[in-house]
C-alpha cells in the first residue's frame, strides 16, 4: 500500500465477506487512488459467509472472493486488519475519528431461534452453528454434533435447508474432494443417518429454494428423493412463472419416483410446523402440526396450524428458518427486521429516523437476509453511490485523527492483528494442506491461523 495522503478519502469497512469487498471494490472503481480502505474483521481470514457459509460442496461459488480480493486491492490503498473486533479492540467512535465515513458489511451470522419446547435440548442446532460446524468456522468447530441415528430433521425449505440436508447425506467419497472441515468429514464417514426430513410450513409453491438447488438434489449417487403426491395435487402454482414451472415439473418428478432400493431417503415435506421438540436430556423426536394455508389481506400467503398433529422420531433436528443480524454495541438497531435500519445505505438513528453523518451499512445488515452472492454487488454500487454523493456535499465529517495513527492504534490494543499477507499465508497454507485433492484443508482454529499469520510477520 502507498503512503497515507492527507488528501484521500479514508474508508473503514467492517467486515470482509462478499458484501465487504464488493464495496471496496466499488470504491476503487469509483474513486481511484483518492480513496483510502482499512478493512476489519474480528476473524483473522477473508471471506464470511462465502467461506463460513457456502456448501462445500459448492467450492466453484468461493471463488468470487479470490476476484473481488484483487480489485479491492487495485487501487493500491488497502489494508486488512484481522482478528481486530469492533467494540473490544476499537470503538466506533474511534473508527469515526481516523476515517470519513465507516461502512458495516457484518452480515447475519445468527440463525432465527426455533421457539418451540425443547429447542435447547442436545441435537437440536440453529443451522448458522450445524454450517459453521461442517464449514470450519473457528465459533463453531467444537459444536457438539452426533449423528448415530438413522433419521435426522432439517426444519425450513430454503437453500441452506437443502444443503444441511444434502451434506447429510452425501457419502465419504462425494466429500473426499471438498473443503469441508476435516472434523465433519470424519464424522459423516461414520453417520448412521439414512433418511433426512425436509420440513416446509408451507406448500411447496411458497417453498425458499431454487430451483438449481432442488433438481442438484436428483443427481446425488444412491439417494432417493421423495415427494407425497398428495402434497402437490392441490397447489395453486402460479402459470406465468417460469421459475415456478420449473419447480412444479422437477417436484412432479421425484413424487412419481420409485426410489432406490436400499438407499438414502431424502423427504421433502410441506405444511408441516414444528409444535415441540421432545426428549429427555437430548433429541428423540419432533412433534409436528399440520397447517393450512390462508391468503391474508396484504395478498400473502400464509400457514395457519390445524388440529392434527404427529410424532416424527429422530436424534437430530437442524432448524434452518432464516439468519438474523446484530450488530456492535452502540449501533442503532430495527429489532423486528434485524437490520441497522438505514436509508439506501445511509445509517439512521433509529427507525423512520436521521441519517448518521459519514456511517453506512451494506449487505444482510442492511438490507435483511435475502438474495444471493451477486446481490450485494448492486447493494454495494447504492451505498458507495450515497456516501459518494454525501462527499460531493461536503455532508462527511472531517477526521479528527491522522491516517497515519490507526494502524499503531490497532496494533497497541491488539499486537496479534493480522495484515493482508498474514491473510495471504493463511490462505497459502491452507491450499498446501488440500495436496491437490482438495480446494483447501482449513484451519479452524485462530490459534493456528496467528501461528501461520506470524511466519511471515
Amino acid at each position: 500500500m502507498k503512503g497515507d495522503d492527507a488528501g484521500a478519502l479514508r474508508v473503514a469497512i467492517v467486515g470482509s465477506g462478499p458484501a465487504a469487498l464488493y464495496t471496496a471494490a466499488e470504491l476503487v472503481r469509483v474513486g481511484g487512488q483518492d480513496v483510502q480502505v482499512n478493512m476489519i474483521d474480528r476473524l483473522p481470514t477473508i471471506g464470511g459467509l462465502v467461506r463460513a457459509g457456502v456448501a462445500p460442496d459448492h467450492a466453484d461459488r468461493r471463488q468470487v472472493i479470490d476476484v473481488y480480493e484483487k480489485l479491492a486491492r487495485s487501487g493500491g490503498r488497502f489494508r486488512f486488519h484481522g482478528n481486530v473486533e469492533v467494540g473490544r479492540h476499537v470503538s466506533h467512535a474511534e473508527l469515526l475519528a481516523h476515517h470519513h465515513a465507516v461502512i458495516y458489511a457484518i452480515g447475519a451470522s445468527g440463525s432465527r431461534p426455533l421457539d418451540v419446547p425443547g429447542a435447547n435440548l442436545s441435537g437440536c442446532h440453529p443451522s448458522s452453528e450445524f454450517v459453521g460446524w461442517y464449514n470450519g468456522h473457528p465459533d463453531h468447530a467444537d459444536l457438539p454434533v452426533s449423528l448415530d441415528c438413522e433419521r435426522a430433521v432439517v426444519i425450513g425449505n430454503g437453500n441452506v435447508a437443502l444443503d444441511v440436508a444434502r451434506i447429510l447425506l452425501k457419502g465419504d467419497d462425494a466429500l473426499v474432494s471438498s473443503d469441508i472441515a476435516a472434523h465433519a468429514r470424519e464424522a459423516l464417514a461414520t453417520s448412521r443417518i439414512r433418511e433426512v426430513c425436509v420440513l416446509g410450513r408451507r406448500g411447496p409453491a411458497q417453498a425458499a429454494f431454487t430451483h438449481p438447488e432442488l433438481l442438484e438434489l436428483g443427481d446425488l449417487e444412491d439417494l432417493s428423493v421423495q415427494v407425497d403426491p398428495a402434497e402437490l395435487a392441490s397447489v395453486d402454482w402460479r402459470s406465468d412463472d417460469f421459475a415456478s414451472t420449473l419447480r412444479k415439473a422437477t417436484l412432479e418428478t421425484y413424487a412419481r419416483s420409485r426410489g432406490v432400493p436400499n438407499a438414502r431417503r431424502l423427504l421433502l415435506r410441506f405444511m408441516v410446523s414444528p409444535i415441540e421438540v421432545l426428549g429427555r436430556s437430548r433429541v428423540e423426536g419432533l412433534r409436528l402440526v399440520r397447517n393450512r394455508l390462508v391468503n391474508t389481506s396484504e395478498g400473502r400467503v400464509t400457514a395457519v396450524p390445524g388440529e392434527r398433529s404427529d410424532v416424527l422420531q429422530t436424534g437430530l433436528v437442524v432448524h434452518a428458518i432464516g439468519y438474523r443480524g446484530s450488530p456492535p454495541q452502540g449501533l442503532p438497531f430495527d429489532a423486528v427486521s434485524g437490520v441497522i435500519p438505514n436509508r439506501g445505505g445511509r445509517m439512521l438513528d433509529g427507525p423512520g429516523g436521521k441519517p448518521r453523518a459519514g456511517q453506512y451499512v451494506v449487505g444482510w445488515i442492511k438490507r435483511g437476509p435475502r438474495g444471493v452472492i451477486g446481490s450485494n454487488k448492486l447493494c454495494a454500487r447504492e451505498t458507495v453511490r450515497a456516501l459518494m454523493q454525501d462527499a460531493a456535499a461536503g455532508g462527511l465529517p472531517v477526521p479528527v485523527r491522522g491516517g497515519e495513527s490507526f494502524s499503531p492504534l490497532i496494533h497497541a490494543r491488539q499486537p496479534d492483528v493480522v495484515s493482508y499477507r498474514g491473510w495471504k499465508a493463511v490462505d497459502r497454507f491452507e491450499r498446501q494442506r488440500g495436496q491437490g485433492v482438495r480446494p483447501r484443508e482449513k484451519l479452524t482454529r485462530v490459534d493456528d491461523m496467528l501461528r501461520v499469520a506470524r511466519s511471515v510477520a
